[in-house]
C-alpha cells in the first residue's frame, strides 16, 4: 500500500471519529411561539379549572444550562370570562352577573426535566422526550371592563417536551397562576365577596390556568470540546 494511500485512509479515519462530537453539539437557547387555552378560577368558578375555556398565545425564550435545566420567560396573551350562571354558591344579594377580560402575562420560571433532555448524549442517558415541572414569578396585567388590573402571580406547573428533530422541540404544558388579589374579574361586587380575611395568601385570590402547545427552535452553539464533560 502506498504512502498516499495510507495517508488518505487515516485522514479519513479522523474526519470520521470527529464527526459524532461534531454533531453532538447542543445549544444554549430556544425561541419560539406557544398556543392554546386559557380559564379563570375564582368567586365565579372555584372547582373546575378547564371550564368557560378562551383562547391563549404568546412567545417565549429558553435558556438552557444543562440538560436538566431550563430558565424560560415567556409573554402571554390570553382572555379569561365567568358568570353566576349555573353557580351553586350564591353570591351576596342573589347578585347575577358575568365578565369577560384580556389578560397579559410577564413571567419567568425554572424547569427541571426528569430525564436527560436531548437527541444526542445517550452515553448519559438523554432522552428525546421528558415530562417536566415548573415554578416561577410573573406579572399579569387584565383589561376590560372599565377597569385594569395589576398583580404579580406565582406559577405552578407541568409539562412534557420532544424533539421532533435536532433544535426543533415540541411541548405541552399545563400550568396555573395564583394571584395576589381579588380583583381579576373586574367587577366590584366579586372583590372579597364572602368578606374573607385577606390575612392569607391563599385565601380569597383569584387564579387562572394555561393549557399551552409550544414549538421552539434551538440556537447558539455551545462549544462542543470545552462543554461535553459539562452536560449531565
Amino acid at each position: 500500500m502506498s504512502c498516499s494511500l495510507q495517508q488518505r485512509i487515516l485522514l479519513a479515519t479522523l474526519l470520521a471519529s470527529l464527526s459524532p462530537a461534531l454533531a453532538a453539539q447542543e445549544y444554549k437557547y430556544e425561541i419560539g411561539g406557544m398556543g392554546g387555552i386559557a380559564s379563570y378560577m375564582g368567586d365565579l368558578n372555584k372547582n373546575t379549572p378547564l371550564k368557560d375555556i378562551q383562547p391563549a398565545l404568546g412567545g417565549i425564550f429558553r435558556y438552557n444550562p444543562n440538560l436538566r435545566w431550563a430558565v424560560k420567560a415567556n409573554l402571554l396573551w390570553g382572555k379569561v370570562s365567568g358568570s353566576t350562571k349555573g353557580l351553586d354558591d350564591l353570591l351576596p344579594d342573589n347578585a347575577q352577573l358575568s365578565f369577560d377580560r384580556n389578560l397579559f402575562e410577564l413571567g419567568g420560571q425554572m424547569e427541571f426535566n426528569f430525564f436527560p433532555y436531548s437527541d444526542k448524549y445517550a452515553y448519559k442517558g438523554a432522552k428525546r422526550i421528558s415530562p417536566y415541572a415548573l415554578a416561577g414569578l410573573g406579572l399579569t396585567v387584565a383589561a376590560g371592563n372599565g377597569s385594569t388590573f395589576a398583580s404579580l402571580n406565582i406559577p405552578l406547573g407541568v409539562g412534557v417536551k420532544y424533539k421532533l428533530r435536532h433544535r426543533l422541540n415540541l411541548g405541552c404544558e399545563l400550568s396555573v397562576r395564583k394571584l395576589f388579589g381579588d380583583g381579576l374579574e373586574g367587577k366590584a361586587q366579586l372583590n372579597n365577596p364572602y368578606q374573607i380575611s385577606e390575612n392569607s395568601v391563599w385565601k380569597n385570590r383569584d387564579w387562572y390556568v394555561f393549557l399551552l402547545l409550544s414549538l421552539t427552535w434551538d440556537f447558539g452553539l455551545r462549544c462542543g470540546t470545552c462543554n461535553n464533560s459539562n452536560l449531565p
